[in-house]
């Protein structure tokens, strides 16, 4: 079977919300059944017909779920654990969507009871959007979704959750927990750090009004820090829970710009030219790999048919 009896999603944000369109789309579950801390996003949930059920409680959510889908930030999923854990089916299926894998490990698993599988998990897909308005079946097509799985994890209930990752559309691949935090600090913690400090930048230079800067952004402004957007609490949770190898990536990116900034004070030309035909080879790898389009706004515009 590809799919699940009763999924629970605890947590109704941007990827919760687009499983739980393709959960639908593809026929992957019985039930759905959802919880979100806020009153106000469980009857949004329940107003768009989200989930078939939409619980208070996260305890209640989990009862009878043969997959168990942790979508809350980095931060929150400790305090989830604790609360869910007793209520947990007997070979029932644990996973997050968390962007940091170490702290999840660190923070869910000693909560658990054995009789579960614990395999933590990564969907690399997401636009600035968040809400349970903002997901979309097609989210996860050709979208990798990293797993990693713990030692003691059951091979059958690897497999179980590899395919149904499939059956959403997403490539899935497994790596090691330590090696996934150092790659994602490559991939995206940094990149959305410098998003954010580039948008604090424009903020702190007056020389620069507001207006003129929302005016003019298509000059390149724009499609940097659209990443700028996303949910304050989730990146607020990843930076502090993923600190080392954050800081690692930033100081790497700290010395690449100072070579830069000594090639443009030398007026070195050939140096410049280099690394820029050298970034650009990497930038053509993504949209060659399929990770993205060659469009203006990197492919993030949906058509009507995708939203929610």
């Amino acid at each position: 079977m590809t799919g699940y009896n009763r999924v629970a999603l605890i947590g109704l944000g941007l990827i919760a919300s687009s499983m739980a369109h393709a959960m639908r789309a593809h026929g992957l579950a019985g039930e759905i059944v959802g919880h979100a801390k806020s009153p106000e996003t469980r009857a949004t949930a329940v107003e768009i017909g989200l989930c078939d059920r939409v619980c208070e409680t996260a305890a209640e959510a989990v009862r009878g779920a043969d997959l168990v889908v942790l979508c809350v930030p980095v931060g929150a999923m400790g305090a989830i654990a604790a609360e869910i854990a007793p209520h947990l089916a007997v070979g029932a299926t644990i996973t997050d969507v968390g962007s940091v894998k170490q702290a999840v490990v660190e923070a869910v698993a000693p909560h658990l009871p054995p009789h579960v599988n614990f395999i933590p998990g990564h969907p690399l897909a997401g636009t600035e959007h968040s809400g349970p308005r903002s997901g979309f079946a097609s989210l996860f097509v050709n979208r990798w979704w990293l797993l990693t799985p713990l030692e003691g994890n059951d091979p059958a209930a690897v497999q179980r959750l590899r395919d149904f990752l499939t059956g959403l559309g997403a490539n899935v691949d497994e790596m090691d927990v330590q090696r996934h935090d150092l790659v994602l600090a490559v991939v995206s913690h940094t990149p959305h750090l410098i998003a954010y400090t580039m948008v604090g930048v424009a903020d702190h230079l007056r020389r620069v009004t507001q207006d003129e800067v929302i005016k003019y952004s298509a000059s390149g402004f724009r499609d940097f820090t659209r990443i700028a957007a996303s949910d304050p609490t989730m990146w607020r949770d990843v930076f502090l829970t993923n600190k080392e190898a954050t800081l690692d990536i930033l100081g790497r990116f700290t010395e690449e710009l100072f070579m830069l900034q000594r090639a443009i004070r030398m007026e070195d030309g050939a140096f410049l030219h280099d690394y820029f035909t050298r970034t650009r080879a990497i930038r053509r790898g993504i949209i060659e790999a399929g990770q993205d389009t060659a469009a203006p706004n990197f492919g993030r515009g949906l058509p009507p048919s995708d939203k929610a």
